[in-house]
């Protein structure tokens, strides 16, 4: 497998790190565009690479602004469209790279989230989209003082940074990967109250149109996700009357491709892209 690293520089001069995974033997068959989670950033899917590498498959990511080794405040963005630019930039790189091979974005998460918002509003020309743990609906629901917080004082003091609140222990039964987790030192837990302000805004807007959701669409959620509530991918899948695949693992957590399943979460989705490709 062969890998690189690159610095982007975003619409706004902010200083993106991306990096991209390919197959070392055979010609690539497709670009798989990743897009991380909260807190995290694209290294920690080097494993994943290997398992799309082993089908053909590129993986390029990129580690969101205020996160990883991606320039900007940590935890904060002032738009949703920060982030959708920033996800154009990726997928210009990828046709600029690789023209004439399919593309299909990847997104867990917060980034399944992005994944489903950009195909809402941007409508790209794509082979499909994959989102693992999507956090359309998740604990902060519960939290009314914090939703409060976030919608009076997002716009006031934007640039306040809170703790994210997110369980490491909940991401995986594996305690390795747990371990590893809380030792990352690329790894953070801070959110603004403005960025909490936006993503409020932008769950709601993607539930409400869900049913408007074009592409083809992979939604993979562990029916024991406390980060991220099942929820959140079979009320959107129920919006969707085809093109959508829902796949539920019982007493999975937050981090399918870290999970014990993760070879079957794998072939999972490395099957479905496969379909895509023959336009099954």
């Amino acid at each position: 497998m062969k890998h690189q690293e690159f610095n982007w520089k975003a619409f706004d001069g902010t200083d993106l790190f991306a990096q991209v995974w390919e197959p070392s033997v055979v010609s690539p068959r497709a670009v798989i565009c990743l897009v991380h989670g909260l807190g995290e950033h694209s290294g920690r899917y080097s494993h994943v690479a290997e398992a799309f590498e082993k089908e053909g498959y590129i993986l390029f990511g990129f580690d969101h602004r205020g996160h990883g080794r991606s320039g900007g405040a940590r935890g904060h963005v002032s738009s949703v469209e920060d982030f959708l630019r920033d996800i154009d930039l990726l997928l210009e790189q990828a046709r600029t790279r690789y023209p004439g091979l399919p593309i299909v974005m990847y997104g867990h998460s917060l980034g399944g989230i992005l994944v489903l918002h950009y195909g809402l509003k941007r409508k790209p020309a794509l082979k499909g989209v994959i989102a693992t743990s999507p956090g359309l609906h998740t604990s902060l629901e519960e939290q009314p003082v914090k939703i409060f917080m976030a919608k009076l004082l997002g716009s006031l003091v934007p640039n306040t940074a809170l703790p994210s609140g997110l369980d490491a222990e909940g991401i995986s039964r594996d305690a390795v990967v747990v371990q590893k987790y809380k030792q990352d030192p690329l790894v953070h837990d801070k959110i603004t109250l403005g960025f909490g302000k936006v993503m409020l805004g932008v769950t709601k807007w993607t539930l409400e149109h869900a049913g408007e959701f074009s592409l083809p669409l992979l939604l993979l959620h562990g029916k024991s996700d406390k980060i991220a509530y099942p929820s959140s991918s079979t009320e959107f899948a129920a919006a969707l009357k085809e093109n959508c695949t829902l796949a539920l693992w019982d007493g999975a957590y937050h981090e399918l491709h870290n999970e014990p399943e993760k070879a079957e979460v794998f072939k999972t989705m490395t099957m479905w892209v496969d379909a895509r490709l023959r336009g099954v």
